[in-house]
């Protein structure tokens, strides 16, 4: 069999490398010569038909223009490589449709709150905002609720360590209330949406945080029926229709009478569930007329002044526009729920 000559064989695949633009003609490069089939393959085969002197030599020398054309092969397709990574970055397709970033939405939530407070300033309220942190006065003694009152039990609080005074995590909005009337003159109407929170067990009706949205409205000729057409306003504007609602007597230290608000619950549309323990109504508000020693507080002359508060629950507002059945689930970072919303 015929021996190539391996000096011709290494210039002639040299030049080929060299010559060569694209991965594909490299690859039938590297077959052509490094293959199972390639010409140095055949050369490596058919030393055995050389004399035994001969043997050695040229088998090392083969070995060698292998070495050295596999080596070549690799660093030219790197190089190949680098300028194909180059020219696709680099390529740019002007009639290519981009890709649309992902946009978020607001929470339901904050919804809730937006729509909330576009009714009521539609009805001459203002809205006020306060501290979520208290002190014990503004939190408790401010709203008639003084030491050792039994209603504080129904607030068992978050305290906060402090030096100068007793702070906490406020357990209502109505503190705001104090603060408002402290610099503002009557008449006036508010509401004050923000956080409360309180430390209780959390179920699929109660949060340990909570959303409300407090109310006040402070005139010389204010009474129950000013509230009721409020609220029946209230809740026709923002569930669309006229919804039916009650007042029942309840107690509340900073009102007096005091009564609660509960309406139809839309989960059931009254006809009674788990969520509204099968009454047909969830309560949704607590509410009454301003105490006289609220008025006091605050610096307000009860006996010229007359006024109504609520405290709305902005989560279960919330559950029944749209028919959401655990409060829970406003807090839980799920998407699968809030990218519904």
């Amino acid at each position: 069999m015929e021996i190539i000559d391996l000096k011709t064989l290494k210039i002639e695949a040299n030049k080929e490398i060299d010559n060569t633009a694209d991965l594909k003609s490299l690859d039938d490069i590297d077959k052509k010569y490094l293959g199972k089939k390639g010409e140095l393959t055949r050369i490596l085969r058919s030393l055995q038909i050389l004399p035994k002197e001969k043997r050695a030599n040229m088998g090392k020398a083969a070995n060698e223009v292998k070495n050295v054309l596999k080596q070549k092969i690799e660093i030219k397709r790197k190089e190949i490589g680098k300028d194909v990574i180059i020219a696709d970055k680099e390529r740019i397709d002007a009639t290519r449709p981009g890709k649309a970033p992902i946009q978020g939405h607001l929470h339901i939530l904050t919804q809730t709150r937006r729509e909330v407070e576009e009714i009521f300033r539609s009805m001459g309220f203002e809205v006020a905002e306060g501290p979520e942190v208290e002190n014990e006065w503004y939190n408790f003694d401010a709203l008639n609720i003084p030491k050792n009152h039994p209603a504080r039990d129904v607030w068992d609080t978050f305290w906060l360590k402090s030096a100068k005074e007793r702070l906490l995590l406020r357990t209502h909005t109505s503190p705001v209330q104090i603060h408002y009337m402290e610099t503002h003159k009557p008449p006036l109407r508010i509401i004050v949406p923000g956080n409360v929170f309180r430390h209780e067990a959390t179920d699929q009706r109660h949060e340990f945080q909570l959303f409300q949205v407090e109310g006040l409205m402070v005139d010389k000729d204010i009474s129950v029926p000013n509230f009721k057409a409020i609220v029946g306003e209230f809740f026709r504007r923002f569930f669309n229709k006229n919804m039916g609602f009650r007042l029942r007597p309840d107690f509340f230290p900073f009102t007096e009478p005091s009564f609660d608000i509960g309406m139809t619950c839309l989960i059931c549309e009254g006809k009674g569930c788990q969520l509204c323990k099968g009454s047909g109504f969830l309560e949704v508000a607590g509410a009454g007329m301003v105490h006289p020693n609220v008025f006091k507080a605050s610096g307000v002359d009860p006996k010229k002044w007359k006024g109504w508060a609520f405290g709305f629950g902005l989560d279960r507002l919330a559950m029944m526009k749209y028919k959401i059945n655990d409060v829970r689930l406003f807090r839980s970072g799920d998407m699968r729920f809030l990218n519904q919303f």
